[in-house]
């Protein structure tokens, strides 16, 4: 029996003929529509994410299988978050927060790619990931959860592999996930009013000497170049930014 695979990396449960899958799949002479049928209805879970697949074909009697892989663990736990991305300071700024059951979740989706020998170890190592994400676990930073698992609060739910939220949970962690926006509006907030407090104080100063003191004064790069753009003055810069 000859055997011949395609790899691809689609959007789950959006596969199509289209490219790359289409030209990769014609010349094995398998029923495409079927083959595309298979693979959505395998990764539907994963709708939103890029998951990588795997068409095998044997070619004498155009059987075929569809393996699926896994997303990142970090794009797992942004939709189990319900966010399109991390924090860029996930030390300071914590940008969600998810339920032990959902951590077991993506620990038992990633359980072949990770390095923890038993269930529990493994879920630890997804809270790690989800600190890097400025994720919070059961309203906890990863240190204090991971202390927790240790401890053992959490081994009925790890020793039932139990993943599913009740509607309550759920409910919680929206309006935690609201809470959680509205501190980071204010902090926000208070960082461009401090950052066009100096930029204000230091009008007709060198450029490098203003954003060395945005910087003493802990004001994140990324709003010191809207503030400050390469290729403006103070004066502009401060027009824009009022805008």
């Amino acid at each position: 029996m000859a055997k011949q695979s395609v790899d691809a990396l689609i959007n789950g449960g959006q596969a199509s003929a289209a490219p790359p899958l289409g030209p990769a799949l014609g010349p094995l002479g398998v029923n495409i529509g079927q083959v595309i049928a298979e693979i959505n209805k395998k990764t539907a879970s994963f709708k939103g994410m890029q998951v990588p697949i795997k068409v095998t074909v044997d070619t004498s009697t155009k059987e075929f299988e569809v393996t699926v892989g896994t997303p990142p663990a970090s794009a797992l736990l942004l939709k189990e978050a319900g966010i399109e991305k991390g924090s860029g300071k996930p030390h300071v700024e914590k940008v969600a927060d998810i339920m032990i059951e959902q951590v077991i979740k993506v620990a038992k989706m990633k359980e072949d790619n990770l390095l923890g020998v038993s269930l529990k170890k493994k879920v630890k190592e997804i809270i790690g990931t989800a600190n890097s994400l400025g994720i919070l676990v059961e309203g906890m930073p990863a240190k204090e959860a991971i202390k927790l698992v240790d401890q053992g609060k959490w081994d009925a739910e790890i020793n039932a592999g139990k993943t599913e939220l009740s509607e309550e949970e759920l409910k919680k962690l929206q309006e935690e996930k609201k809470k959680l926006q509205e501190m980071l509006d204010k902090i926000h907030a208070e960082q461009q009013r401090k950052a066009q407090e100096i930029i204000d104080s230091m009008k007709g100063k060198e450029k490098s000497a203003i954003k060395a003191k945005l910087h003493e004064a802990g004001i994140p790069e990324d709003l010191i170049k809207k503030l400050l753009p390469a290729d403006a003055g103070v004066g502009e810069a401060k027009g824009k930014a009022k805008k």
